[in-house]
Parts: structure tokens; C-alpha cells; sequence
């Protein structure tokens, strides 16, 4: 599991946007996002480099917070 910290994520639309946009790369992704403590949790077998760039590219200041399992 991928984490992130993403900056600016405040409703459901952020979530929508950020889950299209992953699964724009991984339809299997698994993508969890907690806003209140602006993080974004990825279960995916793809890099985390490209991950990163998918929250990007949705428009959110994202940089990896770690993995776990």
C-alpha cells in the first residue's frame, strides 16, 4: 500500500478526481483518501513515481508518505 500526503483535497469532488485520475493508470487500483488528514492510500502494483503523478495531474500538491504491506 501506497500513502500520500496531498495537499488541498476538501470534498467529494477532490475524492472523484483523484480516484479517476489513478484509475485512469491502474483500473484495479484500490485508492483510499482520508481528508481530513489529507492523505491519499493506494493499493497498486504500479511505481509509486507514477502514482504520484496521477494525484498530480488531478491538481493536487501530493509527495509520498510511505508504504506499508
Amino acid at each position: 500500500m501506497h500513502h500520500f500526503n496531498v495537499q488541498g483535497m476538501t470534498c467529494q469532488h477532490c475524492i472523484n478526481a483523484v480516484n479517476d485520475a489513478v484509475h485512469e493508470w491502474d483500473a484495479n487500483a484500490q485508492v483510499q483518501v482520508d481528508l481530513a488528514a489529507g492523505q491519499v492510500s493506494i493499493a497498486s502494483d504500479l511505481p509509486v513515481e507514477w502514482l504520484l503523478r496521477a494525484i498530480q495531474n488531478s491538481g493536487y500538491a501530493a509527495q509520498p508518505a510511505g508504504e506499508t504491506g
